[in-house]
């Protein structure tokens, strides 16, 4: 009888025991299962990063003057610099449209007017006192969301205006003699002397936007052998002013 009692309790000890490693068991398997995620589910959405606010603005440079040989002029561009060069000529009906990349260091120029002149928060008349219209008429345009501005003025005494035309004329001088020259390697070779003493006038005059641009262009007409010999020699001498 007292050994039947002894394997009893022995029984029931390891019941007991089994029964608390069961239960041990339960409760730790769903902590488990929740730790050990899909991997499908186990990434957070990132926040979107907001856009830069002051990559949206645009920019425009306008010029009419109809006795001009360019009457109308229209560059447009964004905060980067891309943008597009439209120009008519006397005489003729099409106009012209290229691709425009202003260069770094003349984007920071550009740039630095603009934000000195503080354009959109300003209503500041750019016009002097005296008028000047046969110089033809300028107007400078920012759009910024839906904020908008332009100014128009025929001379002005106030600096920055007075810079930044300036800086947009020599994108103009120098964006039409990429055009002509091309058209003259393609079309016209024996105009290529003569647009290339153009350049080199407008290289002394400080009236081109930054010439470092043209350099790849000038080593292609220097090795053009369409192109007369005289041409061919002034690139080279042109090239070595602008890299000095």
């Amino acid at each position: 009888m007292q050994k039947r009692v002894q394997i009893l309790s022995r029984l029931l000890g390891v019941l007991i025991v089994a029964s608390a490693a069961f239960s041990a068991t339960a409760q730790e398997s769903p902590s488990h299962k929740q730790n050990a995620r899909p991997e499908s589910s186990s990434s957070v959405p990132a926040p979107r990063t907001a856009p830069a606010n002051g990559g949206s603005a645009r920019f425009s440079y306008e010029f009419t003057q109809p006795q001009f040989f360019l009457r109308h002029i229209l560059i447009e561009h964004d905060a980067s610099g891309r943008g597009k060069i439209t120009f008519e000529r006397l005489n003729e009906e099409v106009p012209i449209v290229e691709s425009l990349e202003i260069s770094p260091k003349a984007l920071g120029r550009i740039s630095a007017l603009w934000q000195g002149l503080r354009f959109l928060d300003s209503e500041t008349n750019y016009q002097s006192d005296k008028q000047f219209p046969h110089l033809g008429t300028m107007k400078l345009t920012m759009v910024d969301g839906e904020r908008k501005r332009t100014a128009e003025f025929n001379y002005s005494n106030v600096k920055e205006a007075a810079e930044l035309a300036l800086e947009y004329r020599r994108i103009v001088e120098q964006a039409s003699f990429v055009f002509d020259i091309s058209v003259a390697r393609e079309n016209q070779p024996l105009n290529a002397p003569k647009l290339l003493e153009g350049f080199e006038s407008l290289l002394k005059r400080n009236a081109l936007s930054d010439p470092q641009q043209v350099i790849p262009l000038l080593k292609e007409i220097s090795s053009d052998e369409r192109l007369p010999l005289i041409a061919r020699n002034h690139a080279l001498r042109i090239l070595a002013k602008i890299n000095k």
